[in-house]
């Protein structure tokens, strides 16, 4: 959970140390572990120690323990950021909202010195930590005590039952004080995310970052590359970066108009798709989701949560059913592909809906369609303008067989292979033949490779681009225009790698049909 502001670092340097409310950090040894964000290799018993807190908090506490809570850190900011003027004495104050529940303690105090530390005192109104219910003892009176030394900077709040993390930074929005946001009221601001090796607590930051994020159709938070459409409208590296959604965890928001825009949906459970649901709503009811590329905080991203993630009435799926609130608020009929996906929750109550669907009527907010296509105009969706759609299936003596991502990660290249077809439209054998002939999934494309003299090969998905392979759909025969081969499923049983042959319209395992899946 360790997010450290880096926004104001000066590069080469540790960061100012005056402060207006009488706290002064301790000097640092430059050579302490974990200094200007170095890594730290535990040895023997600590090692031990280090590997046990991997397996419970998905960080290595061990290691955090070791760093100093005034650590310095590299200036991972472009060097053109160096140039840019601030008009410190007019800009507005702010309130730092921290989340937490039963955090380890070092981490979580090196979040709140990294901040009081790096905030010119002019502009940092307060630093809120909102505790959702946590039950370790260090984080009760002790830390109380513990905040005394920054003379009121620093305030508790406590959550007497667990909120999540939706409702917990509602809560703290309701109780921050700061000034409203500068220059764009309606804009909701997003750093540059740093990585924190969750191993080491190696803080790395890349300087030319330029990603935005995106979505996939199950409603995950995707990271994309910065649009032609944006790398031209900006006139300098500095510059603002428009991007339609954002991760969630890491935001600044003009206090009045995130409650006008509807802050976060309060029936929405712990944690999932509440930075989807704010990200659709606030670009469909006329505000934006800018990233700051001279803003740099970085976060610990760990491979699992060390707290408890269960929802209200034992609801282990407070993803899914999250999603489903947003899906049917704000997606319109492109709440399909959302279904397509986890047709599972078709028929599953997520609460009353009213009240957010009052709020887009009262916002008078704009149809998800024109999100697609102003906003995010490059997502390919995959039903719409294609040759073909469904799932992708050859049948031979009464056995159907479909082309399946075998669950293999999408995130990178994979090779597709083939799996008995699946009920309804299984969503890793949903495929599109788009009108450009690329025979593709949301954001992979297929490209044969392997191929034994022009006679034999495989076929790999790998990121979509213009350039991506063009088949040919004709009498049910798929053909890679460039190679001349057709995809087969001939000799194959569950979970091979589909290939491809030379084309014979007489061969069953070559004929190949798209069916639309019927939710």
């Amino acid at each position: 959970m360790e997010r450290i502001r880096g926004g104001y670092t000066s590069r080469g340097t540790r960061l100012s140390r005056r402060t207006q409310w009488g706290y002064k950090p301790q000097p640092v040894d430059p050579n302490a572990p974990g200094e200007n964000g170095a890594g730290v290799v535990l040895k023997g018993e600590d090692k031990l120690q280090g590997e046990k807190d991997m397996k419970t908090w998905f960080m290595n506490v061990k290691a955090s323990d070791m760093i100093s809570l005034d650590r310095s850190l590299p200036d991972t900011r472009r060097p053109e950021c160096l140039d840019v003027k601030y008009d410190l004495e007019n800009l507005p104050q702010a309130s730092v909202i921290i989340i937490f529940t039963d955090e380890a303690w070092t981490p979580l105090m090196r979040t709140v010195h990294s901040v009081v530390n790096r905030s010119p005192p002019q502009l940092l109104k307060e630093v809120i930590l909102l505790d959702d219910n946590s039950q370790r003892e260090e984080l009760k009176s002790h830390l109380d005590e513990y905040i005394r030394r920054f003379n009121g900077l620093v305030r508790v709040i406590r959550k007497n039952i667990r909120h999540g993390l939706i409702r917990a930074k509602l809560a703290g929005a309701r109780e921050a004080t700061g000034d409203r946001i500068s220059e764009k009221r309606s804009a909701i601001i997003c750093p540059t995310i740093d990585h924190i090796a969750a191993e080491t607590m190696q803080y790395h930051g890349d300087p030319y970052s330029t990603s935005v994020g995106g979505f996939s159709w199950a409603l995950h938070f995707t990271w994309e590359s910065l649009p032609e459409s944006e790398k031209k409208r900006r006139k300098s590296h500095t510059e603002y970066i428009r991007s339609p959604t954002m991760a969630g965890g890491l935001l600044a928001a003009n206090r009045e108009y995130f409650f006008e825009v509807g802050g976060y949906d309060e029936e929405m459970d712990i944690w999932g798709g509440e930075n989807l649901e704010i990200s659709f709503r606030v670009w469909m009811c006329g505000g934006s989701i800018e990233f700051i590329p001279c803003s740099h905080v970085g976060h610990i991203f760990r491979a699992g949560h060390p707290y408890d993630m269960t929802g209200r009435g034992g609801n282990k799926d407070v993803h899914g059913t999250n999603s489903k609130r947003l899906a049917e608020v704000w997606m319109d009929e492109y709440k399909r592909l959302y279904y397509l996906h986890r047709h599972d929750l078709m028929d599953t109550d997520v609460g009353d809906l009213t009240a957010r669907k009052e709020l887009r009527k009262r916002l008078g907010c704009k149809s998800f369609k024109w999100y697609l296509d102003n906003v995010i105009p490059g997502k390919f969706i995959l039903d719409e303008d294609v040759q073909a759609y469904g799932v992708l299936h050859t049948t031979v003596d009464g056995f159907r067989m479909c082309t399946d991502t075998l669950q293999r990660d999408e995130h990178g290249s994979h090779m597709l292979g083939v799996y008995p077809c699946q009920g309804k439209g299984s969503p890793p054998q949903l495929m599109s033949l788009s009108k450009a002939g690329h025979l593709r999934r949301e954001t992979n494309c297929a490209e044969v490779v392997s191929s034994e003299n022009m006679r034999r090969g495989t076929v790999r998905m790998s990121r979509c681009h213009d350039g991506s392979p063009v088949w040919l759909y004709e009498n049910s025969l798929l053909k890679d225009k460039d190679s001349g081969l057709c995809l087969s499923s001939a000799g194959l049983k569950a979970s091979d790698d589909v290939i491809v042959v030379q084309c014979d319209i007489n061969d069953q395992h070559q004929i190949w049909k798209f069916v639309d899946p019927k939710l």
